[in-house]
């Protein structure tokens, strides 16, 4: 065969490949237009190497079941919704004012992400990595029965280490340990690293593992989340993962600001569900959910919480949609931290309509991002509110990994899910909405203190950045559905 007759069978085929490959996006995976086209263009204008990329990060996953509950667990769960719903219809169920309030929003979250709320919980809010990781080692020291505990990164380092040892030795006492890590964001390390731990009795598994750690199809879809459950007593929910870097000892980043709940009290077993749905797709030794449904003690604290999960599993967007409403009942101040912010039109729109309501919304992000194509699109969508008066904030002491909202310092949410498509639609996230006005005004205090180690940026500094500033964020902005 010639040559060119060769060149021609196999630019025939790759141009018959991206046609198929283009239908399958377009009318059998259902996604949203603007990521349709973003993945359009990438498949016909790098054609070989588009079909690649799209193989390891445009595949979308099954939603069906996805957790594969037995039909009376997907019942028991239903009904317990259900039951919360009625409950709901009496007035009285409410017991204070601020939830009558926003009683709109926890009914929304509670029939989209079956959300349930519960009423008596004690939150302590951490907003230093010291703080955080010394309580948790010392809860974790304490723990008598279980310990689960999941993260999107768990470093090899000392962090990683003085954790791996701690439990360990918790193993070693006779509590169940359980650690579930995502394969993609904890890559540096393997099960080897927790030798000792399964030697004794604890049970390590990773989220869609790689095979031979080279080849995850899954490498866009990750598990975002970070939890820790103590024997149904306590657990932890925020920004924070496991690495030196979270202590602020990287010279990359410098002093790392997040955020980061401990909780106690009704919402733990809430906490304690969303954990057991993950091990369970992850491992072959499942668990069962009823033990783990039986209530709790009620703590002294009595701040209603809603716990909300979403996923590449649902086609709603259930985290994303209770942002939107946090903010659009918003009357006088909404004040977000995100790492990354690359919203979609909806979002943008919210933000909008609250502006031009008379809203006070002022976003905080870092100084510096640690991933150049993500931040020049953030600044291009932050720069874009600033023309309808938002107030933005770059925060210039370190690194700010927050992801939180706080509206009019009466209800917040704090969790693991940044502004962005990836975590709106791609990654497993767990948020808490806090309908307390204590916890949301502790909140709005540390984004106040914050400021203080931050640099407003103004429309003047917008519109006078360089044109090769204004065509990176044009491109990237372009591709922000799939980045």
């Amino acid at each position: 065969m010639e040559v060119t007759t060769l060149t021609t069978l196999l630019v025939a085929i790759v141009l018959i490949g991206n046609i198929v490959l283009a239908g399958v996006v377009v009318f059998i995976e259902r996604r949203d237009i603007g990521s349709t086209w973003a993945w359009l263009m990438v498949l016909f204008f790098i054609p070989i190497a588009g079909f690649l990329v799209y193989l390891f990060l445009g595949r979308q996953l099954k939603q069906k079941n996805f957790y594969q509950l037995s039909s009376e667990e997907r019942n028991y769960l239903q009904s317990t919704v259900d039951e919360q719903i009625h409950q709901l219809k009496n007035s009285s169920f409410y017991q204070r004012n601020l939830l009558t309030k926003h009683s709109d929003l926890l009914l929304m979250n509670l029939k989209s992400s079956n959300s349930l709320l519960t009423m008596y919980n004690e939150i302590q809010i951490f907003s230093d990595g010291h703080e955080k990781f010394h309580s948790l080692f010392e809860d974790i020291r304490r723990a008598q029965e279980e310990i689960h505990l999941q993260y999107y990164i768990i470093q090899g380092d000392s962090l990683g280490k003085r954790l791996r040892d701690v439990l360990t030795k918790k193993a070693m006492e006779g509590v169940k340990v359980r650690v579930l890590y995502d394969d993609f964001g904890s890559k540096r390390i393997s099960l080897g690293f927790f030798k000792e731990l399964i030697h004794n009795g604890g049970e390590v598994e990773a989220f869609f593992p790689s095979f031979l750690k080279l080849i995850n199809f899954r490498i866009n879809t990750r598990n975002h989340r970070k939890l820790c459950i103590i024997d149904r007593k306590i657990a932890y929910i925020g920004g924070f993962n496991i690495g030196n870097e979270y202590l602020g000892l990287d010279k990359k980043f410098g002093y790392w600001r997040d955020t980061h709940l401990r909780v106690q009290g009704e919402s733990v077993n809430q906490l304690q569900g969303r954990f057991l749905l993950d091990w369970n797709y992850a491992t072959q030794n499942k668990l069962n959910l009823e033990p783990y449904s039986v209530p709790v003690e009620k703590p002294e604290g009595n701040t209603p919480v809603q716990i909300i999960a979403s996923g590449p599993n649902s086609q709603t967007e259930h985290i994303k949609n209770a942002y939107i409403k946090l903010i659009m009942s918003a009357k006088r101040t909404v004040y977000i931290q995100t790492p990354y912010f690359v919203p979609d039109a909806s979002f943008m729109d919210a933000c909008k309509i609250a502006l031009l309501s008379g809203v006070d919304v002022s976003i905080m992000i870092p100084s510096k991002g640690d991933s150049p194509f993500v931040y020049w699109a953030t600044l291009s969508y932050a720069g874009e509110l600033i023309d309808y008066g938002a107030k933005i904030y770059l925060y210039e002491k370190g690194f700010i990994h927050a992801k939180t909202i706080v509206v009019d310092q009466e209800v917040a949410s704090v969790g693991t899910a940044n502004i962005d498509t990836r975590s709106f639609r791609l990654n497993f996230e767990v948020n808490a909405v806090l309908y307390d006005e204590n916890a949301a005004t502790k909140l709005h205090g540390l984004f106040l203190q914050d400021c203080q180690d931050s640099s407003e940026y103004t429309q003047k500094r917008y519109k006078d950045r360089s044109i090769i500033t204004k065509f990176k964020e044009a491109i990237t902005r372009l591709l922000s559905p799939i980045l």
